[in-house]
């Protein structure tokens, strides 16, 4: 059940002065409706791909309630939504028949006809999954079987000759071609999910990070209708809002939000970077589409590929090494909170010793990228050192349990803290979260009925 969150109070005009683009222009168009509107039924609390298809999705099925979503940015999706590869994945590479890969195939099919009916621009551009070594090929065809299990469209084993013919210049001995699997601006869909909400009547709200989630001890000042609107989200600032219901979708800060509300710490979430190389503008011509390696179960992320881009571009990677910083996006970049929470984490420390050999790895190729180059010739030998530049970095909200296993399936939590069933926290949303968003958000929008009763 969808969280429904209901009354704002108090909020002054610096709280919402920052509103982003898909807000009203002018920010006094959303402080009127507040101060004429000063209870909520829902607040959803997060600006990124998932909490807005979750609030979009709720809007939708209840418009007689109001809602407001709440975003600690000065804009909506700055991070997750706004720091990933854009592919639209096909869900070839999941359990056949669990929810991950559900609701990836799923959400794939919901996202183009999302993305045609919005006129939105996109590119269905394919994946080639390529074997480069005779060792790969059994695990490259339990890929193609995995893929014809999840009922993924129109996947197909090639040869060499059918690799040069999709990619001029990569080598490989049998790929896994993916037609169907495509690249597209996650933010930009994002934002036009917030514009859909605000459509519906939803109020978006940015500057505000709630600091506090806790049952209120008398209605607000001005109320008639008593304790209707029990639940208080207040800022760093003072600043407080109120409603019925609330939904957190935290991503990166997705535990922290449920600490707050008095629920359970666990699964924690451990931040890790990932580094990408862009390829010079001249060696574009290299990379046709997207090219991936046959992942290696012994390993727990995918390894580097060739994705191109919606801008033109080609980013190559990425890497994945732990980020000393949840939004720190720079190799540099350091929290103390942030990295002592991590280190100190033992699920961390399990999964560290469980694979630390390819943890070193992934951190030498993140400073020395030539070695980084190294693995990614063995695709395109005619790639080198001097046809690439550092790129961008992405941070992924990785949720790990304390016996170091990665969570890969929804953690919903809010049944047992201070505010009891009132709040339903999204732990974790099954990756590939933006191209399952609109699927996720039912599971979501079912979720908070069931709970909240709606």
């Amino acid at each position: 059940m969808v969280v429904y969150v209901k009354m704002i109070r108090n909020l002054s005009s610096a709280s919402f002065a920052a509103l982003s683009a898909t807000v009203p222009k002018s920010p006094a168009t959303c402080l009127t409706r507040l101060v004429h509107s000063r209870t909520y039924d829902v607040a959803v609390i997060g600006g990124g791909i998932v909490g807005l298809a979750s609030a979009r999705e709720l809007i939708l099925r209840h418009p007689t309630l109001s809602f407001i979503l709440l975003e600690k940015e000065k804009e909506l999706a700055l991070h997750q939504s706004g720091h990933n590869s854009g592919v639209i994945h096909s869900g070839i590479y999941y359990t056949p028949g669990s929810l991950k890969a559900r609701l990836c195939v799923r959400g794939a099919t919901m996202a183009y006809k999302y993305l045609d009916k919005k006129g939105l621009p996109y590119k269905r551009c394919g994946k080639l999954i390529v074997a480069v070594e005779r060792e790969e090929i059994p695990r490259l065809k339990a890929l193609y079987e995995r893929g014809q299990k999840n009922n993924v469209q129109d996947l197909t084993m090639i040869d060499a000759k059918g690799i040069r013919e999709r990619e001029p210049f990569c080598r490989g001995l049998m790929a896994l071609d993916s037609p169907n699997t495509g690249i597209v601006d996650w933010r930009q869909v994002s934002l036009a999910y917030a514009k859909d909400f605000q459509e519906a009547g939803g109020t978006v709200v940015t500057g505000y990070e709630a600091s506090d989630i806790a049952m209120a001890k008398e209605s607000p000042a001005g109320a008639t209708e008593g304790m209707k609107y029990p639940i208080a989200i207040r800022d760093s600032k003072g600043t407080e809002v109120r409603c019925q219901y609330v939904l957190t979708c935290g991503g990166l800060f997705s535990d922290r939000l449920s600490q707050i509300s008095g629920c359970s710490p666990e699964p924690r979430i451990v931040p890790f970077r990932g580094d990408y190389l862009v390829l010079k503008p001249e060696k574009h011509y290299l990379v046709k589409g997207n090219i991936y390696p046959v992942p290696d179960p012994k390993f727990p992320f995918l390894g580097v590929h060739f994705t191109p881009r919606m801008d033109g571009s080609v980013w190559l990677g990425p890497n994945a090494v732990l980020a000393f910083k949840r939004e720190g996006y720079k190799m540099y970049d350091f929290d103390i909170r942030d990295f002592g929470n991590a280190l100190f984490f033992r699920g961390l420390q399990k999964l560290v010793l469980k694979n630390l050999a390819y943890g070193v790895g992934e951190m030498y190729r993140g400073v020395f990228i030539g070695a980084q180059v190294k693995i990614l010739q063995r695709f395109i030998p005619e790639l080198s050192l001097r046809d690439v530049l550092r790129g961008p970095a992405g941070v992924r909200a990785q949720a790990l349990d304390r016996d170091g296993n990665l969570v890969d399936d929804f953690v919903f939590d809010g049944g047992v803290c201070d505010v009891g069933s009132r709040v339903l926290h999204v732990r974790n949303a099954p990756s590939p979260a933006a191209t399952s968003s609109l699927a996720i958000a039912e599971v979501v929008a079912d979720e908070a009925e069931r709970r909240f009763l709606l």
